[in-house]
């Protein structure tokens, strides 16, 4: 390495030269220092960090678990992940030597996660100091398990918060009933939480869905990306785990319905998505059509919650509904209908069809600006 002075502009630069682990030579350079010490600071961590030596700074590793890391989770999760580090962990450890980091250290920090009020005098829930500390104690691991940290803090120090035994808030049937019927007046939303209820997908699931995913003849609807939203992207990966990729039986009337909106698409290729929203869309409009037919208000994903529910209250074994649920474990089906499940099993997607009666149009499903709909149902529990 060497520093020099760009006279041009007054300040300081260091240009450094490395092998990487190709046992390629390289070179690359950092502009802008104000003075010389600055610089030279910059360069003795850029060499710790090349010979992964654990006297670098807490910000210098956090660097280093970044390369490490990054590529092997998705990008949703990354940035989940680094966003709790940056805001509540690297403002406190940030220029601290990881290596000197103690047990101590991260109590005091704790302290002051458990005492933050916002402005309205709220702390920080259990649940989420849980997760802060797990950010933590994740990237002391991996300099244990990896760059030969003789012990890990975090662990030492012991976790704060505590896993929440979140109760799950579900709709009725009924209660869907009143729901769907009340959002009709605009059939994407009517559409897309038809798929929601009908078929318990999540909602990146939903919103990643194609023509080509659905087989009408086999009446599935077939599971394989999901989407979401980050800094102005739309981006498609592969589902949450490997066992969320599923072919899910479709009732038929719910095929029905989804032929009747794929004609009202016009031209739409098979690999184009159906429902060309986004999940704070789909929260609107949660909250539109409860309001309006007089229903608790729940949240989007908890119509996942209300099918299984549905599912419950048919008799479908628990089996059975983490198949179609997309869950890797039996017991990631929510502990509180768990005491609900009897022992018998039917066909999920004949019982869903017999929920359902239909009669002459009597509610309109129909667009403010798409009249031409003539998708039209009309539900009544049996």
């Amino acid at each position: 390495m060497a520093v020099y002075k760009d006279n041009a502009t007054g300040t300081w630069r260091v240009i450094y030269r490395f092998t990487n682990w190709k046992g390629e030579r390289k070179q690359t350079q950092k502009r802008g220092f104000a003075t010389k010490r600055e610089a030279q600071a910059w360069e003795h961590e850029a060499m710790l960090k090349q010979g992964a030596k654990l006297d670098m700074t807490f910000g210098s590793f956090f660097e280093v678990y970044e390369a490490d890391k990054k590529q092997r989770v998705k990008e949703s999760t990354w940035e989940s992940k680094s966003h709790v580090i940056r805001t509540k962990i690297l403002p406190y450890f940030e220029n601290r030597k990881i290596e000197e980091i103690e047990a101590k250290d991260v109590i005091a920090w704790q302290n002051e996660l458990m005492a933050y009020r916002d402005e309205k005098g709220k702390p920080y829930s259990a649940d989420y100091l849980r997760t802060i500390h797990a950010q933590l104690t994740a990237i002391f691991n991996h300099a244990v398990n990896f760059y030969n940290l003789p012990y890990n803090p975090a662990r030492r120090a012991g976790t704060i918060g505590s896993e929440a035994v979140k109760e799950m808030d579900f709709w009725t049937k009924e209660e869907y009933l009143k729901f769907s019927e009340a959002i009709m007046d605009k059939p994407r939303s009517y559409y897309a939480f038809e798929m929601l209820y009908w078929c318990g997908m999540r909602s990146g699931e939903l919103l990643a869905l194609t023509p080509a995913d659905i087989d009408f003849e086999k009446q599935t609807v077939t599971i394989s990306k999901t989407f979401h939203r980050s800094k102005g992207r739309d981006i498609i990966t592969s589902p949450k785990t490997k066992k969320s990729n599923r072919t899910i039986k479709m009732p038929p009337f719910l095929c029905e319905e989804m032929q009747e909106y794929i004609k009202m698409l016009y031209d739409i290729k098979p690999d184009e998505r159906l429902f060309t929203v986004t999940k704070s869309y789909l929260n609107h409009e949660m909250e539109r059509g409860a309001k309006q037919a007089g229903v608790k208000k729940i949240r989007v994903h908890d119509i996942r919650h209300s099918h299984a529910s549905l599912l419950i209250s048919m008799g479908e074994k628990p089996l059975i509904i983490k198949e179609r649920l997309g869950h890797e474990k039996i017991q990631t089906t929510p502990g509180t209908y768990r005491h609900l499940y009897p022992n018998s099993n039917f066909d999920v997607a004949k019982k869903l069809t017999g929920l359902l009666t239909y009669t002459p149009a009597t509610h309109s499903v129909a667009d403010c600006t798409c009249n031409q709909f003539t998708a039209e149902y009309h539900k009544q529990a049996i």
